[in-house]
């Protein structure tokens, strides 16, 4: 906290009020509007919490004007070029890049905690065979916390180790359970031997019946996909997991509390609607309609996989993968090279649009990641919970060091009362109707 104190007139006593101002490693000062309701008895209104510093926290910076993306400190750009998702992990849960011997150790340990308890596995036959994906790793989940109960002390630091290593290895899974099910297909055990994404994709598309072996590229770009959707702040799921945290719920319930706020389309479906909307396009001679549709407020069309609630310039995560995006589709020699074709023109249609370069609509990284699981075979009921798999190591750094903050309360927002004022109750028989 700064000497530095933000003055303002209190509307309800026309007395000065002083503000604390909270200067951060990097980014804009915060006020601290703690004390603002006792001394002044008035309320902030800040709907979607788009100005609001809802926590402190060290793990991920997010600099939407300039477009630039931390972990701990280290460029999004550095750490896809040169390390692993299984890196990053380790980065995220510690704050520092692991030695070579921490990180073969944290290997090994999410290697050999992959597998499930076959009753828990067994849930999967109470779905409905058409049943989303989501909701099953959702529910599946949320009962882990009836088969790990007895490391569910969140107060004690080596319970809140062991479910961060266990939720990280089994949530792959838990997700490939959810496909075979989906599919009609037997369950595929995970194996130790495999990396992180090669057993995840072993795991996906392998069968009794034929042998499989993972292609090493499809296994990077997967690799990479995951560091890029680690963590990103503050957003709609991680938020929820701290909410759901604060109140001491068992760390299993906060995490499906994040996997269902993922599941919106505004938030983790949106990779799913860009795929329906090249789908839709169908053609690069169309793209001059769309363009035009998308500019009409009377229309409801939009370009999805355009803009960003934080980023007003262009998705630094979006740069990278569309790199990849090129190489996994010459090397796989994919069929959605024509959709990827269609993307490229459109991207380079909309940003010569006064349109969107005034509105700062750059694409994001939702615009290229679903023509990458596509090419690996992942269908688009799947997208989200691929989504799930790379972000559920930012909700658990979250949740551990909301955990172990002494001055983490309950989250317990105040809203703008616009509801009827007090009144009596009437008998029925004295109630006008309604009109």
């Amino acid at each position: 906290m700064s000497d530095e104190r933000y003055s303002l007139i209190d509307p309800t006593s026309a007395r000065r009020l002083e503000l604390p101002v909270l200067e951060p490693t990097l980014g804009p000062n915060v006020l601290s509007l703690a004390g603002l309701y006792s001394h002044s008895g008035v309320f902030t209104y800040d709907p979607g919490f788009g100005a609001t510093a809802s926590c402190t926290s060290n793990i991920t910076y997010v600099d939407g004007e300039k477009g630039i993306l931390l972990y701990r400190g280290y460029p999004i750009e550095q750490l896809a070029e040169h390390s692993t998702f299984i890196e990053v992990a380790y980065l995220l849960l510690h704050g520092e890049l692991p030695t070579a011997e921490q990180l073969q150790a944290f290997d090994h340990s999410i290697r050999t905690h992959t597998m499930l308890n076959e009753s828990l596995l067994r849930f999967f036959n109470g779905f409905h065979h058409n049943a989303h994906p989501m909701a099953m790793v959702s529910g599946v989940v949320a009962s882990m916390s009836a088969f790990y109960h007895d490391t569910t002390d969140i107060q004690m630091e080596h319970d809140r180790d062991v479910f961060a290593h266990r939720i990280i290895a089994k949530i792959p899974t838990i997700a490939a359970a959810a496909y075979k099910h989906s599919k009609g297909q037997p369950f595929v055990y995970p194996l130790n031997r495999l990396d992180y994404c090669s057993n995840m994709l072993h795991m996906f598309f392998s069968v009794p019946s034929d042998s499989y072996e993972v292609d090493p590229v499809a296994a990077q770009a997967l690799d990479l996909l995951f560091i890029l959707h680690a963590d990103h702040e503050q957003n709609c799921s991680t938020s929820t997991v701290r909410l759901a945290g604060s109140s001491g719920t068992n760390p299993y319930a906060a995490i499906a509390a994040g996997i269902s706020a993922l599941w919106g389309p505004a938030h983790g479906g949106a990779n799913e609607a860009v795929i329906n909307m090249l789908e839709e396009i169908g053609s690069a001679k169309h793209i001059g309609k769309y363009i035009a549709r998308a500019k009409d407020r009377n229309d409801p069309f939009r370009l999805m996989g355009f803009g960003h609630r934080v980023y007003k310039n262009y998705d630094p995560r979006a740069t990278i993968i569309r790199k990849m995006c090129h190489r996994l589709l010459e090397q796989l020699k994919a069929s959605d090279t024509p959709l990827f074709e269609l993307a490229l023109r459109l991207e380079e249609v909309a940003l010569r649009d006064d349109y969107f370069i005034e509105k700062n609509l750059y694409p994001n990284v939702d615009f290229y990641s679903g023509i990458i699981y596509r090419a690996l075979g992942i269908p688009k009921s799947m997208f989200t919970v691929m989504f799930a798999i790379a972000r559920c190591v930012g909700w658990v750094t979250h949740w551990r060091e909301m955990v172990a903050d002494p001055g983490t309360r309950i989250g317990r927002p105040r809203q703008l009362y616009v509801g009827p004022p007090s009144r009596n109750y009437r008998a029925i028989g004295e109630r006008e109707e309604a009109a």
